[in-house]
């Protein structure tokens, strides 16, 4: 089965990247290369096959969570020795305007709750995390089962919920 994204590299367009937000278009013209070397995050790029063109990118990094802040219903699942959770951070995820509306926020987003589930075979986390830049993204986590996090604009998938889309 053919790979879906890739790890960001520098010989990659991103400069023909355009979303229509520009803090998503900026972020992967200046930012995420310098992000991935740093260690900050991890991105990855889907690619039209014939045009070598990035349909859509995503990042995902370590992150955490208070405790106060998960449901009450999860919460007392939970040991009241951690003051945070870990979870992962779906930083950022955005398509190219000519590759929108044919189900690649769809695809970038199971994939990268695909990776986040293998990550968390290994390392701890209870879910993941995002925040969502605007009223057009927090509908698009809502229709995949994302929760809203009391008093935060974030928005959660419990680890798993996710386990049982993949197993």
């Amino acid at each position: 089965m053919r790979q879906l994204t890739k790890v960001l590299d520098s010989r990659q367009r991103k400069s023909d990247f355009f979303c229509g937000k520009e803090i998503l278009d900026n972020y992967l013209h200046h930012q995420a290369g310098q992000d991935v070397k740093r260690k900050l995050s991890a991105c990855f790029v889907m690619e039209d096959d014939e045009t070598g063109i990035i349909q859509g990118y995503y990042t995902l990094a370590n992150n955490s969570i208070p405790l106060s802040l998960i449901p009450f219903e999860l919460q007392k699942k939970l040991p009241r020795s951690y003051s945070s959770i870990p979870t992962i951070l779906l930083g950022r995820l955005a398509i190219d305007r000519r590759f929108q509306g044919r189900g690649c926020g769809k695809l970038l987003l199971i994939d990268a709750l695909h990776k986040s589930y293998e990550i968390s075979k290994t390392i701890g986390s209870f879910a993941v995390v995002v925040d969502p830049l605007d009223k057009d993204a927090e509908n698009f986590y809502t229709k995949y089962g994302f929760i809203k996090l009391p008093d935060s604009g974030k928005m959660f998938l419990a680890m798993q919920t996710i386990k049982n889309l993949f197993e």
